[in-house]
């Protein structure tokens, strides 16, 4: 009856042991890479796997998009300024097998390839070219990095230059520029007004020139305006040509 209880009980050891190492459930988003005595079997999954313990072992791999933020890195620009520049990876592991047999930790290897290829790419181009044309620095580095990946079978989406963290001095004279570009664009329309009010005025002028009723007009118009004010004192514009008829008149 011993016996019995005793071999009850290894029984159930055993059967807990293949339960424990030998099942596996996957999730729809991962997939089971299965090695039999050290060698690749396949890729399994998602759903119930049933392995052999202490034969099979199986590694789980997660297929989701996966976002990682490349931290600061110190960079030397083509026009040798030194900036800090930070980014984010959207990447995604479209084979398993390659993934964990290619490399040995692909999550730390592609981390490692992203913060490379940006100082390398931020480092050939200009500052100006690096704030004003983001989105083809982007899409380059995006492409190196997916090129590299590839054997590992990892596929990079995009990459995003987050934040460009330049020097204080090189602030205030971007400010400085910033602020000379304002003043000289305000000149420019100012000037621009004043222009087309010389050539309205050249025109309108043309036009009352032909006709002395309407220079009359304008003169009462004028006198007009200023009786409407609250002045004391008026003055009344004499013409050249009243003079003129008073100095005839005398000779």
């Amino acid at each position: 009856m011993a016996i019995g209880i005793q071999g009850i009980v290894v029984l159930l050891v055993i059967l807990a042991v293949i339960l424990k190492n030998g099942l596996y459930v996957l999730q729809e988003y991962e997939r089971g890479v299965v090695f039999f005595l050290g060698r690749l079997s396949g890729v399994r999954g998602p759903g119930l796997l049933v392995l052999i313990p202490f034969v099979q072992r199986l590694i789980r791999v997660d297929q989701r998009t996966v976002t990682m933020d490349v931290p600061p890195q110190d960079v030397i620009t083509g026009d040798n300024i030194s900036i800090k520049v930070n980014a984010v990876l959207y990447f995604r592991v479209i084979e398993p097998a390659k993934a964990i047999v290619q490399v040995e930790n692909y999550l730390y290897a592609t981390s490692q390839l992203a913060q490379t290829t940006l100082r390398s790419v931020c480092g050939e181009v200009q500052l100006d070219d690096l704030l004003n044309k983001r989105e083809q620095i982007n899409h380059r580095i995006q492409e190196i990095i997916d090129k590299q990946t590839d054997p590992w079978g990892i596929k990079v989406s995009l990459v995003e230059v987050k934040h460009i963290d330049l020097p204080q001095e090189m602030q205030r004279a971007m400010a400085k520029q910033a602020e000379a570009e304002r003043e000289r664009r305000a000149k420019i329309i100012k000037a621009e007004g004043e222009f087309q009010a010389a050539e309205k005025l050249t025109a309108a002028a043309k036009i009352m020139s032909q006709e002395g009723t309407t220079i009359q007009l304008r003169y009462l118009e004028t006198l007009r305006d200023i009786s409407s004010e609250h002045n004391s004192t008026i003055l009344f514009p004499m013409p050249i040509d009243f003079l003129a008829g008073f100095r005839k008149s005398k000779e």
